[in-house]
């Protein structure tokens, strides 16, 4: 049985950072990819990073390009999202999620599935980034 574990989350002032964790358990192999969507009230939830457990292949949405990075702990099974200048209108619930075609390549680039078809998700953490 695959569970995710998230940690991180909270209040921020506009231009601070924040570092989310999910902790997958229950994958055999690193197959898989874990990723992070994000839902703000009144609006679909939408893309925000990906990475790729056995490559370290990543996506970001444009969005949070040059922002937002992911890292992976293979040890841990654990990746993280660390969020840089962070702005209002990243004030969401962050959700983690993670399967095996979360992520995928197109030739070279990795990108990012959307939310229809996701195995496994986390129970969501509050970022809100207000003054």
């Amino acid at each position: 049985q695959v569970q995710l574990a998230e940690s991180g989350g909270g209040l921020v002032q506009p231009g601070g950072s924040l570092r989310l964790s999910c902790a997958a358990s229950g994958f055999t192999s690193n197959y898989y990819t874990i990723g992070w969507f994000r839902q703000a009230p009144g609006k679909e939830r939408e893309r925000v990073s990906c990475i790729s457990m056995l490559d370290g292949g990543t996506y970001y949405a444009d969005s949070v390009k040059d922002r937002f990075a992911m890292f992976r702990d293979n040890a841990k099974n654990t990746a993280y999202l660390e969020m840089n200048s962070l702005k209002p209108e990243d004030t969401a619930v962050y959700y983690c999620a993670a399967d095996e075609m979360l992520g995928y390549y197109s030739g070279t680039r990795f990108y990012m599935s959307g939310p229809s078809g996701v195995d496994y998700w986390g129970k969501g953490t509050l970022v809100t980034v207000s003054s």
